[in-house]
C-alpha cells in the first residue's frame, strides 16, 4: 500500500478543523438574518404609530408634520439606527371616514455581511394605514350661536 492512501482517522481530523469554521459561519447568518428582521419589525411598527398619529390630526399639513416626528422617534426609541428617514404621508383620505396611509423609508447598513454577498446597505420601506375616525368633527367654528 502507499503512504498517502493510508487514511485511517484522516476524516476525524478534518471535521475537528472544519466544524468551528462551518459553526461559526452559521452564526454569522443568523445574526445578518436577524438583524435584517429585527429593523423590519421595528420599521413596521414606526410606520403604524405614523399613520396612527396622521389620522388623529386636522388638517394636512399637521398630519404630514405629525406623521414624520412619530416616524423618527420610534425608530429611534427602537434603537433603529437610519442615516436618512423618508416619510410619505398620503392624506387625501383625512376626512371622517376615510384613510390615511404612510410610507417610512430607512435605509440599513449591512456592511459587515459583505461576506455573504449582502450589500452593504439595503433601503428597507413599511406601509401602513389607519382610519380616520367617522364620527369626528371637521373642526369648523362659525363663530355663530343657536337662538
Amino acid at each position: 500500500m502507499v503512504w498517502w492512501a493510508d487514511d485511517h482517522g484522516s476524516v476525524a481530523a478534518e471535521i475537528t478543523l472544519v466544524a468551528p469554521v462551518l459553526i461559526m459561519l452559521l452564526v454569522f447568518v443568523a445574526v445578518v438574518i436577524h438583524r435584517g428582521v429585527d429593523a423590519r419589525l421595528r420599521l413596521d411598527d414606526a410606520a403604524h404609530q405614523a399613520a396612527r398619529a396622521a389620522s388623529m390630526q386636522r388638517s394636512a399639513p399637521t398630519a404630514v408634520t405629525a406623521a414624520r416626528s412619530t416616524a423618527r422617534s420610534a425608530l429611534s426609541t427602537a434603537g433603529v439606527v437610519c442615516r436618512t428617514v423618508a416619510v410619505s404621508t398620503d392624506t387625501a383620505g383625512l376626512v371622517p371616514g376615510g384613510i390615511v396611509t404612510v410610507t417610512v423609508s430607512c435605509p440599513v447598513d449591512f456592511g459587515d455581511a459583505v461576506i455573504l454577498g449582502v450589500a452593504g446597505q439595503r433601503v428597507l420601506s413599511a406601509t401602513a394605514s389607519e382610519p380616520v375616525d367617522t364620527w369626528r368633527s371637521i373642526g369648523t367654528n362659525t363663530g355663530g350661536g343657536g337662538g
